[in-house]
């Protein structure tokens, strides 16, 4: 009997020995399950590599980690992501963005007519859902949850060649407040792109995962998401290694494209009072609102910019309107940049108040505050937001990447990937209700 233990026992420690050396000399597994942020602005995807235990967001071919969620139909096919940008001034009735607000949902005739108004291509209403009417050399409508599938597809695809292999599993990450059907129907499109998806994350949790906040001794978290176009926040308790929501607003037609806008309408108005007429040229309304685009991003780091680009101004010759070209130039400040956007900051901290409210915490009570969105990196709305609760906010990851770098985190648990990670398990809130303020 005592021979058989021992026999028993050298083959244990002979596994785990074997374990140990594969572990030190082979290379790790490639992943097979991807973490998707399907965002309403940008979408990103990530895995979660066995033996290091880390996360990677994998880029295109230029090494771009964020791809514009945008479509855009032609007569010659469908483009994708960053192929779309030259397209969205030159072709945008069949120019697709934002189909993550429309996707799942039942409208109302008037409600739909309302929120489609703000855009250039055609929504129609089949039944109550939406639908992007698109006209090439044929006429035809497609789903949000097309346009989903066709970002989710150049994802998958993006990974297949970064990786080696082939990818049919992923988790993906939605917003807090979507119902079971708006699950559903990102689910739909994931299924659409041939990918199996093994679990729904929360963007909130995900963030909160990317930040370590699922291994640390924290309890109430608030997680203030601000994109191009929304601006969510949610405020979390964690309990053990759950996360529960306790409370939800946001202003979802807040964001990153309304600052850019207000200074986008500024240099209009100085290239105006420069050559006495507006840019009405549409590739020099697409150049200028590019440079606006890269002044404000430049602004986070810069406290000056210069705003060059050219354009051809239409001046009034002796036998009709004439093409001159010119080069504008203007200097930006980032006090000016802050100035033009001053109501649209403040407006930030009405849906932190009301989690807080809804919640019943004080600021106090509130132990790490997340940051998620490139439009947290604006300094003076990081700044807002650290004197409102007397305390900096958690900068350590980037946010741009939080909520994929989180999903991709649960990615690797669900595919059982070396070292084990603590998994951050969701309580459903059925009674959860989101506060939009506008």
């Amino acid at each position: 009997m005592a021979g058989e233990m021992s026999a028993v026992g050298s083959f244990i420690l002979a596994l785990l020995l074997a374990g140990y050396l594969g572990q030190q000399y082979l290379p790790p597994p490639k992943p097979k399950v991807v973490g998707l942020d399907l965002g309403t602005t940008f979408c990103s995807v990530g895995v979660f590599h066995a033996g290091t235990g880390e996360v990677e967001v994998i880029g295109d071919e230029e090494g771009r980690k964020s791809l514009p969620s945008v479509v855009s139909f032609t007569a010659t096919g469908i483009h994708v992501g960053h192929d779309v940008q030259d397209l969205v001034d030159s072709n945008p009735q069949n120019t697709i963005y934002d189909a993550k607000r429309f996707i799942g949902k039942v409208f109302e005739p008037d409600v739909l007519i309302s929120e489609s108004a703000r855009y250039p291509f055609q929504v129609t209403n089949n039944n109550g859902s939406a639908e992007f009417l698109i006209t090439t050399n044929q006429t035809f409508t497609v789903s949000p949850e097309f346009i989903g599938s066709q970002l989710l597809l150049k994802m998958r695809k993006m990974a297949e060649k970064h990786l080696g292999v082939p990818i049919h599993k992923a988790v993906i990450s939605v917003p807090a407040e979507f119902d079971e059907m708006q699950r559903n129907y990102t689910i739909r499109a994931a299924n659409m792109a041939g990918l199996d998806v093994l679990r729904v994350i929360n963007e909130p949790t995900a963030a909160a995962m990317a930040y370590g906040l699922h291994k640390v001794d924290v309890f109430n978290v608030l997680v203030v998401d601000l994109g191009g176009g929304t601006l969510d926040v949610s405020l979390l308790n964690k309990q053990g290694g759950m996360f529960l929501t306790r409370a939800m607003a946001g202003n979802n037609k807040l964001g990153g494209q309304d600052f850019s806008q207000r200074l986008f309408q500024y240099a209009t108005e100085r290239v105006r009072q420069q050559y006495g007429v507006a840019p009405s040229l549409k590739e020099d309304i697409h150049r200028l609102r590019q440079a606006v685009e890269e002044v404000k991003l430049n602004l986070t780091v810069e406290s000056k910019m210069l705003l060059r680009v050219p354009l051809r101004v239409l001046t009034q010759g002796p036998r009709g309107p004439v093409e001159e070209p010119v080069v504008f130039q203007e200097p930006i400040s980032r006090e000016l940049f802050e100035e033009l956007n001053t109501d649209l900051f403040q407006k930030i901290l009405t849906p932190i108040k009301t989690v807080l409210e809804e919640g019943q915490l004080s600021k106090e009570d509130v132990d790490e505050i997340v940051l998620v969105g490139g439009s947290t990196r604006i300094p003076r709305i990081r700044q807002l937001i650290a004197q409102y609760f007397g305390k900096e906010p958690n900068t350590s990851v980037d946010p741009d990447l939080a909520v994929v770098t989180g999903v991709a985190i649960q990615a690797g648990i669900m595919g059982g990937s070396w070292p084990l990670q603590v998994s951050a398990m969701e309580i459903p809130n059925r009674h959860l209700r989101k506060m939009n303020f506008s």
